[in-house]
């Protein structure tokens, strides 16, 4: 989470911004993410050149040639602010549009419409010198950057835009394991967390795939599938798998829910945390959605929708509020009875309220199943999670308390949950049950809550103890009454 000396920080280049006439909320992020970009390609850069001094190795540069005073620890040390603007806006920033030659690479289709709009020397010297002394050491502090400025535009609550924390995305993509030959997909990506999480677990436990030229192929062009009808996130979003090393990542400028969407079966893993509000066109809705659930609930329909784009055996991951769980209408019926009815259901995940906090305090769940078409769900497995490592309080300040290791150890270890009793935190529910509760997914329906009994002394003895105490007081009273007599 970002200190306070940090948000004061970002605060005062955001009002750099705002005081040189760059007001729009959505404009200020776009040219402070460019300029955060640009810092953090040259940050890869060193790292690469340090590896290659280090083994001795030659690496091919980004930054090559007359390039190499496009580096951000080149320019910022120029003396003349006028200087430095000249190279930002008439170098360094069509270098960085101009990194994928290739205009069918997704990097290249959303970075083209891209424009420098920072007017002045004087204010671009001052922002570079705020970014610069930002202290952004892990990677998730670089999204709670980026989360912090969101915050700030008034329509990010109204369009669902809340960023999903990085423990409970590496928790997801820890439950469902990604593996070299998936093709892995977020229909409502924003700034691609769940796909860079993604790619970090494949570098982390299948190094192999970099020693196959197919498979590195596959990683590089055909494994990461992202849509999003927001601009700026597919800007985002391609400069963050740029920078993380996927070259060229399928990115599309494109609503998942319309018929424009013709994905059927394509993609092998869904991970997702899509709007459950905002503004949806009824009427541009694909057909084949509204059939599996009549509704206007984004939720719901994204639900219909991983379940048509998965193929034969495709798992997802998904985050869903809690009313997906219990909600009483025919569409929330219909939905969670094709899951479970026509697929398999592995897990309900319940997590605390205050996970999205402070930008959110809706009650939300995962959902983890996979796509049988036919064969249908035998037993579901329930987590009432209490605790994700942070307060449940607007602060969400870390603490010791956190569930996750023990859910992803539990989920890839049935055997040992058969036998837990429905008192403890995590158990399994067959799917006779709950049909018979009418597809019922919500935890409370099936935990069992056992009630300590308490003792209480006899209503006499308690009566008695009042009527001392009343005495004492009246006793009290008079004496208070009698000191106050003496002084008058």
């Amino acid at each position: 989470m970002l200190t306070g000396e940090l948000r004061n920080k970002i605060d005062r280049i955001w009002e750099t911004f705002w005081t040189g006439g760059i007001t729009n909320p959505l404009d200020v992020i776009e040219q402070f993410t460019y300029l955060l970009f640009i810092k953090q390609l040259d940050e890869v850069e060193t790292t690469k050149e340090n590896e290659a001094n280090f083994l001795g190795v030659p690496f091919e540069r980004m930054f090559s040639g007359e390039c190499q005073k496009y580096r951000w620890s080149r320019f910022i040390n120029l003396g003349s602010a006028d200087e430095m603007y000249e190279i930002v806006a008439n170098g360094v920033f069509p270098f960085i549009k101009n990194l994928h030659q290739d205009g069918d690479s997704a990097y290249a289709r959303y970075m083209g419409d891209a424009i420098f709009k920072i007017p002045t020397a004087a204010m671009l010297s001052k922002i570079v010198d705020g970014i610069d002394r930002l202290e952004l050491g892990e990677e998730d502090s670089k999204g709670d950057l980026y989360e912090y400025l969101l915050s700030k535009v008034a329509t990010a609550g109204t369009n669902g835009q809340f960023r999903t924390p990085r423990h409970i995305i590496k928790m997801m993509v820890e439950l469902v394991k990604p593996a070299p030959e998936d093709t892995i997909i977020d229909p409502a990506m924003g700034s691609a967390g769940f796909l860079i999480e993604a790619q970090r677990y494949l570098r982390e436990n299948h190094a192999e795939l970099f020693l196959d030229a197919k498979l590195r192929n596959h990683f590089n062009r055909e494994m990461f599938y992202g849509n999003d009808m927001d601009r700026t996130m597919l800007r985002i979003g391609a400069m963050n798998m740029l920078l993380h090393g996927v070259d060229n990542p399928n990115i599309s400028y494109r609503d998942s829910l319309s018929e424009q969407n013709k994905d059927v079966e394509k993609y092998s893993l869904v991970l997702a945390n899509p709007p459950f509000k905002g503004s949806l066109d009824y009427e541009a809705v694909s057909a084949d959605l509204l059939r599996v659930a009549k509704t206007k609930k984004t939720e719901l329909l994204f639900l219909a929708l991983f379940l048509r784009i998965l193929k034969k055996g495709g798992r997802a991951a998904v985050i869903v509020p809690d009313g997906v769980l219990f909600g009483s209408s025919k569409a929330h019926k219909e939905i969670r009875k094709e899951i479970l009815e026509r697929n398999q259901l592995n897990a309900v995940i319940s997590m605390p309220s205050g996970v999205f906090k402070p930008y959110a305090g809706v009650s939300t769940a995962v959902l983890v199943f996979t796509k049988n078409g036919s064969k249908g769900t035998d037993r579901v497995w329930f987590y009432d999670m209490k605790a994700d490592g942070y307060s449940l309080d607007d602060k969400r300040q870390e603490i010791a308390d956190c569930d996750i290791p023990d859910i992803i150890s539990r989920f890839h270890n049935p055997d040992a949950e058969a036998e837990r009793a429905r008192t403890e935190q995590s158990f399994f529910v067959p799917i006779e049950e709950i049909v018979s509760n009418d597809y019922d997914l919500s935890i409370n329906k099936y935990k069992e809550i056992v009630y300590e009994k308490v003792e209480y002394e006899p209503s006499d003895v308690i009566i008695e103890r009042i009527e001392q105490i009343e005495a004492q007081i009246q006793t009290e009273i008079a004496e208070l009454k009698e000191m106050l007599g003496r002084q008058i």
